[in-house]
């Protein structure tokens, strides 16, 4: 598929959002300028084009740029982006960020003090079901009947089953982060046709279950690792997610199932010809497309993908006080996003590199969130290639966002070793050696058995994968996110950081949708 990173098209004519109460859409619109599905595909090339959107969706925030046209309302449109919103959510509750900025109820994620109306939450919900919708007018409109009806056969439609299969996949992940941010959602798939009516709400058992029987579906739909273009989901994508999926299943479920995550990740290590990265560094750079430890990754070019949102804002809003946008390959600074002392103090040796961090008038402790001084800035995605050149654009960076990579996998094999999945503890140690050599150089921080538990494992997970949008989970599944076990810097709204109510392991279902559909039972707590 040439050019997935770059090609969007004008699809808004036939997606239709997701929301809880929706006018008749069974009808043939009477504005004859109005673009439906039917139009769009007597195109024969349009189910490629189609599918690239699917992808956009998760790297960009709507059809003309950074600014303009946006696939949802209600917010601005770089706040309202899919990657930055996943990241308000997953980063910035937990140790690993604070943010300065006083935008609307921000500084609540760092607080653990959301509420229903939060504007933040109802624009990553609705990216989440936009894109959900989205994937299922795709997976409606390449269905064997609509295929026959368009005389659409050959290579073509071989090709289109393909892009199909990878539809049902970015669903799975879309449907997968609303099980593991909001839980109990409305739910909605091709079956149900497009018309008038206040959808069902599942719930986690329901869902989860859901999500399995769809990857395990189309696993044989995918392609093999590596055989498609690096940005296009592969076996190897639909593994890791699985993994995932069955990592967080006693959250999810109340069962676990361990021995599933290394049936997966041992899929993922020996038939998927993944390899990790000799530099660590080299994973968060503007030239970071196609290494070979990338499983899945979003992705970005300053010149064709270009949103506030993504790794612009992921780059952009960590620039600060005395820091150089331009050593970052980029034009400014938004001076926001720091981390805490907690996640700071995991690099207890200045040897591990991968805790790309820039001290130089900045304070550990964190006394005013909006004080960029207060808090350790953080440089480990960069709009840099590894000869040290900038990016294609100084305003929108090329780095792309690994949202699975092999670190990842290595690390969730030895987790579920130690509770209890099966596997070897011998491989699980050597996984996590490889890691560490890499990030040392020698073996001279390696690890023996006597060193391997839980809390190695979560902090280990803290220093390898920190901003990557893994943390919220980690901590829920670790029993450390909510409650008073483990307090870092304005948990709470202290400085010191209390205890938190547990209601807080899920987002509440948005007040919007709450109105609008009677079909729906809010979250306990909220």
């Amino acid at each position: 598929m040439k050019g997935i990173k770059f090609l969007t098209v004008i699809i808004a004519g036939f997606v239709f959002i997701f929301t809880s109460c929706v006018k008749d859409l069974d009808t043939v619109p009477i504005d004859e300028d109005v673009i439906t599905s039917e139009d769009i595909f007597d195109d024969p090339e349009a189910y490629e084009q189609v599918l690239a959107k699917l992808y956009a969706g998760l790297a960009i925030s709507g059809q003309e740029g950074p600014a303009g046209d946006a696939d949802i309302g209600g917010i601005d449109e770089g706040f309202g982006q899919y990657l930055r919103g996943y990241f308000y959510h997953q980063v910035l509750p937990t140790d690993e960020a604070v943010i300065g900025w006083d935008d609307q109820t921000l500084r609540d994620f760092n607080y653990q003090a959301w509420s229903a109306d939060d504007v933040f939450v109802m624009a990553m919900y609705s990216r989440i079901f936009y894109q959900i919708a989205a994937c299922n007018d795709f997976i409606r409109e390449t269905s064997d009947e609509k295929l026959d009806e368009r005389g659409i056969e050959g290579e073509l439609r071989e090709d289109i089953q393909a892009y199909r299969a990878e539809a049902r996949f970015l669903r799975a992940l879309s449907y997968w982060h609303a099980l593991d941010l909001f839980g109990n959602v409305p739910f909605v798939t091709e079956e149900d046709g497009i018309g008038a009516y206040h959808p069902p709400q599942t719930n986690r058992p329901e869902l989860f279950s859901y999500i399995e029987e769809e990857l395990l579906e189309i696993e044989d739909n995918m392609a093999a690792p590596n055989e498609v273009e690096y940005g296009r989901a592969d076996r190897g994508a639909l593994w890791t997610l699985l993994a995932k999926l069955y990592l967080n299943a006693e959250v999810y479920t109340g069962q676990d199932r361990y021995s599933d995550v290394i049936t997966y990740t041992e899929k993922i290590i020996n038939e998927g010809g993944y390899s990790l990265e000799d530099e660590y560094e080299h994973l968060f750079l503007a030239d970071n497309e196609a290494l070979n430890e990338i499983i899945f990754g979003i992705r970005y070019d300053g010149d064709r993908t270009q949103t506030y949102g993504g790794t612009t804002f992921i780059i952009k809003a960590a620039i600060g006080g005395e820091m150089s946008a331009t050593d970052l390959g980029v034009d400014e600074g938004w001076g926001g996003l720091r981390t805490t002392g907690p996640l700071y103090d995991l690099f207890d040796d200045e040897a591990d590199p991968r805790g790309m961090f820039f001290t130089e008038g900045q304070q550990k402790e964190i006394e005013s969130i909006s004080d960029f001084a207060h808090g350790i800035a953080v440089q480990k995605f960069k709009n840099l290639d590894r000869q040290g050149n900038p990016g294609s654009n100084a305003v929108f960076p090329d780095t792309d966002f690994p949202m699975f990579r092999l670190a990842d996998v290595y690390l969730m094999y030895a987790e579920a070793n130690l509770r209890g999945g099966g596997g070897s503890e011998t491989t699980a140690i050597d996984y996590i050696n490889e890691l560490r050599e890499r990030a040392y150089g020698d073996n001279s921080e390696n690890i023996v058995a006597a060193d391997l538990d839980l809390s190695f494992i979560l902090d280990e997970r803290g220093r390898e994968l920190y901003w990557e949008c893994h943390r919220r989970t980690d901590l829920i599944r670790f029993g450390k996110f909510t409650g008073g076990d483990y307090l870092w810097p304005w948990k709470g709204n202290t400085q010191s950081g209390i205890a938190t109510d547990s209601k807080y392991n899920l987002f509440p279902i948005p007040d919007a949708d709450m109105t609008a559909n009677p079909n729906l039972t809010q979250n306990t707590g909220y």
